[in-house]
């Protein structure tokens, strides 16, 4: 598998990661154990998780895994954390909450380090400048190779960004982690360009709109889908209506014109957007991800990725708009 490098670091990873957030819930540790035998064999490294997947369940099981089946030295752990279970408040980036959960996540994965350590989300709760200290001491203390954000918007990335270049002893940010697909193109706006001007990879999430464009939903919610879970069912919901089955229409046109599937040529469309590094994908069992996985052998032509483009566009206004359109 083709590997990139994380925006203007040294630190390489592969174009397509593999997502875990299923993992200890939903995907037990015999299914856990094929997905990432299947993910390494096919040249995969870059491994996607977080502290409040299955309430610390997938690092732990990640744990088990490097423990058992691949070596720590061949993957690129990726983890995350802020989320907290608090009724007044859904994010704490505290330093003092953000450094133990990092000592957390350690004790789970049985690593002494991750390769990169992510901000879950913006907390307006906390001044922006005692987050970004604690991926400065993460960094500094080797806790954490590389530090990165998720899910800032572009005024609030821009501003983390700047600020962590602008100071002695602080650690550029290296990645910023968002959705992305043909059913969510809003980071198109102001988060990917300001990723790119700072010299930032970005790491797509959901890249088959939650599930949608593999065509699953076309003719109702199966049973064994996100869309059916207790859990996720309103992960998927927004995703149902009816733009979303005219681009997954178009999708699926385009599969059946080059003899794949809808799963392949919405992931190949992610992939290969400009500022991408890494394209996540998650799956239910090893097989959805060999077919994940399979993407790597496609490349859309230009007439296809044009005729997605259009039938995807998002509505564009001032002050978005360029200001010669107007």
């Amino acid at each position: 598998m083709e590997k990139r490098h994380l925006g203007h670091t040294g630190l390489r990873v592969s174009r397509l990661g593999l997502g875990t957030m299923t993992w200890g819930r939903d995907t037990d540790e015999q299914e856990a154990a094929e997905q990432l035998k299947e993910f390494a064999e096919a040249g995969g490294t870059l491994v996607d998780t977080a502290d409040v997947y299955a309430d610390g369940g997938a690092e732990y099981l990640i744990s088990r895994l490097t423990d058992s089946l691949i070596p720590r030295s061949e993957l690129v752990i990726a983890t995350k954390a802020g989320s907290v279970p608090d009724s007044d408040r859904r994010f704490d980036t505290s330093r003092g909450q953000l450094l133990t959960a990092l000592d957390a996540s350690l004790r789970r994965l049985g690593t002494d380090y991750v390769d990169l350590w992510q901000v879950h989300a913006f907390d307006p709760g906390t001044p922006a400048e005692e987050t970004l200290h604690a991926l400065d001491l993460a960094v500094a203390s080797g806790r954490a190779r590389y530090a990165g954000v998720s899910n800032y918007s572009g005024w609030q990335l821009a501003k983390a960004a700047t600020w962590q270049r602008c100071g002695a002893g602080r650690v550029p940010l290296a990645a910023t982690q968002m959705e992305y697909s043909l059913l969510q193109r809003g980071i198109e706006r102001e988060v990917l360009p300001a990723a790119r001007d700072a010299g930032l990879g970005l790491l797509a999430s959901s890249p088959l709109g939650r599930g949608v464009l593999t065509g699953k939903y076309r003719h109702g919610v199966p049973p064994d889908s996100r869309g059916a879970s207790p859990y996720l069912s309103g992960f998927v919901q927004p995703y149902l209506g009816e733009r979303s089955r005219r681009i997954v229409d178009a999708v699926a046109t385009a599969a059946d014109g080059l003899a794949s599937s809808p799963l392949a040529v919405a992931l190949a469309w992610v992939r290969d957007r400009p500022g991408v590094t890494s394209t996540i994908v998650g799956a239910r069992s090893a097989a959805q991800l060999r077919a994940s996985l399979s993407v790597e052998a496609l490349t859309l032509p230009d007439e296809i990725r044009g005729a997605l483009d259009d039938i995807s566009a998002p509505v564009r206004r001032y002050p978005d708009q360029d200001w010669n359109e107007l």
